[in-house]
């Protein structure tokens, strides 16, 4: 009985894998294979990152049962302080860098006080911050786009790590990303045969080898899919390096330290953490803290992508933050998810992105096909919820 469930369980959560290759296989033939070439996955790498670095923090407001609306403002705010210290006061990019970060966290300190010891609802908070936010980005920018950016920070956003470019094929193939590769899918067996022993260890029950065997083809056939495109290209994004950072160190935030339990623990019954001890007060106001700090961070990637710093960056970015995390998994009630859940969804967005826009389809297109995407994910969780209980 219980291998049975374990089995269903590790389905539903896995099952976000073969939906991004599925989607991605679907637009590979709606445009004559325009989306696999090497350029196109470099391209779908850096267009979202900023969205993947969002994600991450937004996962954590989610798993409290809430959003942050006033990510996106954030985003632009943050991207234009840099912008100006760079352009307008001609000072050195480490200073422009410091002040966005500074500046986001000033504002995850202005939200979460409202939330955390006002008892303002967030919707309510950030729905003002958003406000607030895009006003005070077009009154810095008075509306008018800053740039071009110097190159040493545009390296941020468009820059690639060093690498090692040998002769294969037509072309050539850089072995720093072949290794990253190999790294990464001899850390990925490793964890999850260590995983298995350590259920086996303690009594739990273990998921049965064909389960264990499909699920690790398709995360390496993921993993070595990207990573030799990106070597027949230029080879590794420096964005893929902040995002790999962010994804390794909220993954273990929320998955092996006290921090992270608390925010499940809140998510899954505030009134019940309350009386186990847990300051939930304190729990929400370092959870949009952190958020202000990870839109920073998304501001400076996007502002370094685009070279310049404009009025209208991250414009609906909170709407592909939000999103990304329920396509990834998490619970519309807050309490369940995951980083990776979330870096996935956010993938399958800029899939949907990539692909409607190489095959031609509006922007309105576009939003009727992610807002139905959303909508299914999300009552797929509230439908299976209702059956269990």
């Amino acid at each position: 009985m219980n291998n049975k469930k374990v089995v269903k369980m590790d389905m539903k959560q896995y099952g976000m894998f073969f939906a991004l290759i599925a989607i991605y296989l679907v637009f590979a033939l709606l445009t004559d294979g325009a989306n696999l070439t090497p350029m196109n996955i470099n391209n779908l790498i850096m267009q979202n990152g900023y969205v993947v670095i969002l994600a991450i923090g937004m996962l954590l407001c989610v798993l409290t049962g809430n959003i942050d609306l006033g990510v996106g403002s954030v985003v632009a705010v943050t991207g234009s302080i840099a912008g100006i210290i760079m352009m307008d006061f001609k000072m050195n990019m480490w200073v422009a860098i410091i002040a966005a970060l500074a500046v986001g966290i000033l504002t995850g300190l202005f939200a979460g006080f409202f939330i955390a010891y006002l008892n303002i609802p967030p919707f309510v908070t950030t729905l003002a911050t958003m406000l607030m936010g895009r006003g005070l980005t077009y009154t810095l920018l008075q509306a008018q786009t800053k740039g071009p950016l110097p190159e040493n920070y545009n390296f941020i956003g468009a820059g690639f790590l060093p690498s090692i470019q040998v002769p294969f094929g037509d072309g050539t193939l850089d072995l720093v990303s072949i290794i990253v590769a190999l790294i990464a899918s001899a850390i990925l067996i490793l964890s999850e045969f260590k995983s298995n022993a350590t259920k086996k260890k303690y009594g739990f029950a273990v998921n049965p080898m064909w389960q264990i065997v499909l699920k690790l083809a398709v995360m390496l056939f993921i993993i070595w899919f990207f990573f030799y495109k990106l070597a027949r290209y230029k080879g590794l994004p420096f964005v893929l390096l902040i995002m790999v950072v962010l994804i390794v160190i909220y993954g273990f935030i929320t998955s092996k330290t006290v921090a992270g339990r608390q925010i499940y623990a809140l998510g899954g019954n505030r009134k019940a953490a309350n009386l186990s001890g847990i300051d939930t007060r304190k729990v929400f106001f370092w959870v949009y803290v952190n958020m202000g700090f990870l839109s920073s961070i998304a501001g400076i990637v996007l502002a370094a992508r685009n070279g310049s710093a404009t009025p209208k960056a991250g414009d609906g970015f909170e709407m592909d933050a939000i999103a990304s995390c329920y396509i990834g998994g998490a619970a519309v009630a807050g309490g369940a998810g995951t980083i990776v859940g979330a870096v996935v969804g956010a993938f399958i967005m800029g899939i949907l992105n990539n692909g409607m826009s190489l095959f031609g389809w509006s922007t309105d297109i576009q939003k009727i096909v992610k807002g139905a995407v959303l909508l299914g994910a999300v009552t797929f969780d509230v439908l299976s919820k209702r059956k269990k209980s």
